[in-house]
């Protein structure tokens, strides 16, 4: 099997265009990345990350997400790779990076995303044989230093703990979206001391879905590509929090065991 067999249309957005139209174009597609073109060629990729980290920082507060462009955020980070590309090379390289462009002289044919792959293998194995331990915060911490820890630890959500009970997750789409809102809602004069209040329980999702440690990883597949998840909580059967499980962790699983489809 090919790149060319599982790659699927790329969603693109010029770097010249707003930051919040490149929000709403991922809120649209359900996607947390976009394509970023320069006259229609390949200018490098915008992720919801990169978003949640721009429009968090000190010097850019009182400018409203809408008058913020695409290349403020954009990235270089893309890796274009031949159609005829083999499927075991092109895993191996999504450890590196988010996404690969599928290109053939200069033009941009498609993309291949963890999704991609994760739809065109079967997994063995439980939910603990490719978790990751987590990072978390509680509902009365700050926004503002959670957001710092993701943006740190480069990572895209935290679970969050209250007595170590799991009532919610912190995502960078959680963070993107309050910023941009806050942004817009917010005077300009009232911006830097305000945010500073902001706490993970205002704007973190609190119907989160969760698998167990002895979950198999076919159903942990199943959710993340059906309900369109990045990662789910992993708890031990007495509730307590016991990981993470990202896309990213089941590449790394499928590089870690060879256990790929034919």
């Amino acid at each position: 099997m090919q790149v060319k067999d599982i790659m699927t249309p790329p969603i693109t957005i010029d770097k010249s265009e707003r930051l919040g139209h490149a929000l709403d174009l991922m809120e649209k597609h359900g996607t947390r990345r976009l394509l970023v073109t320069n006259n229609g060629k390949l200018g490098g990729i915008i992720t919801m990350r990169q978003i949640a980290r721009v429009l968090g920082t000190r010097k850019r507060l009182g400018m409203p997400a809408s008058s913020l462009h695409v290349a403020a955020a954009t990235l270089d980070a893309v890796i274009p790779v031949h159609p005829e590309m083999g499927i075991e090379e092109a895993i191996l390289l999504l450890q590196k990076t988010s996404v690969l462009v599928v290109t053939q002289n200069d033009e941009i044919l498609g993309w291949v995303r963890p999704r991609e792959i994760l739809a065109n293998v079967k997994l063995t194995g439980i939910s603990k044989d490719a978790m990751r331990s987590a990072l978390t915060v509680a509902p009365s911490d700050r926004l503002i230093h959670a957001r710092r820890m993701m943006m740190d630890r480069d990572i895209g959500r935290l679970p969050v703990l209250d007595g170590g009970k799991l009532v919610g997750i912190l995502t960078e789409r959680d963070i993107a979206r309050a910023f941009r809102a806050f942004r817009d809602l917010v005077s300009w004069r009232q911006q830097e001391g305000r945010i500073k209040n902001l706490l993970v329980s205002d704007v973190m999702t609190q119907d989160v879905k969760y698998v167990y440690v002895d979950t198999p990883l076919e159903e942990v597949r199943r959710i993340i590509l059906e309900e369109n998840r990045g990662g789910l909580p992993v708890l031990n059967r007495d509730g307590s929090l016991a990981g993470m499980i990202t896309r990213r962790c089941l590449i790394d699983y499928l590089v870690r065991t060879k256990a790929l489809a034919a």
